[in-house]
């Protein structure tokens, strides 16, 4: 008997490869492409990965992007790319992969959001708006979903020292850190170890954010 699958959308960066090796060590059989081979943007490229990919029993709609500017400076560009892929991307991946999912009764769809779903910084109005809209994607699956057995959670990962944030200034990860009651930033592996542990441990878990950092929602 094969082992259960997993797939990770967004996997090239620093979270999604931890996720991938997670879930490998766990025993699935992980599917983890970058955006070369999975633009989650287009909705014939989606159809065609799915439509190749099997029996999916994870799907992490992990792919994301940020383009943070000023509300004076945000051109539609701007918007658009953040929305399609964060919001729309998740859409169209949950889409294809929960049709097998309902069929055969089991599965389960995590999004990766954010804190700034809930709390977000200025100059996120994009970013934020697509993360608090996978929110209310999440709740709205779950309850038409789970009547299939097919769970739907939302992550909030915490800031994570990845390639998305390795561009920010000093005084902007200090800001940030100041807000972590703990006093430290959380990190992709134990995030990764999470997920593996929503999947595989709490089979009766549905609906549910889970913010894995330290600051106060």
């Amino acid at each position: 008997m094969s082992a259960p699958q997993a797939i990770i959308t967004g996997a090239a960066g620093g979270l999604g490869q931890a996720i991938t090796r997670s879930l490998r060590t766990a025993g699935m059989d992980v599917l983890a492409p970058g955006k070369e081979e999975l633009d989650v943007t287009s909705a014939d490229r989606v159809k065609s990965y799915f439509a190749d990919a099997g029996d999916v029993s994870l799907l992490v709609c992990n792919a994301g992007l940020a383009i943070d500017k000023p509300l004076a400076r945000m051109n539609e560009s701007d918007w658009d790319k953040v929305m399609e892929t964060n919001l729309k991307g998740a859409f169209l991946c949950a889409r294809e992969v929960s049709r097998g999912m309902m069929k055969r009764r089991v599965g389960h769809l995590v999004f990766i959001a954010s804190f700034s779903a809930i709390h977000p910084p200025s100059g996120q109005a994009n970013y934020a708006a697509a993360k608090s809209a996978l929110l209310g994607v999440t709740k709205s699956l779950a309850q038409e979903l789970g009547p299939r057995n097919v769970r739907v959670n939302a992550i909030l990962p915490g800031f994570l020292e990845t390639k998305m944030t390795q561009g920010l200034s000093d005084e902007v990860k200090a800001a940030s850190l100041s807000r972590h009651v703990l006093g430290r930033f959380n990190t992709p592996d134990k995030v990764a170890r999470f997920i593996d542990f929503l999947h595989h441990q709490l089979p009766h878990t549905s609906g549910q954010v889970f913010n894995l950092d330290s600051r106060i929602l």
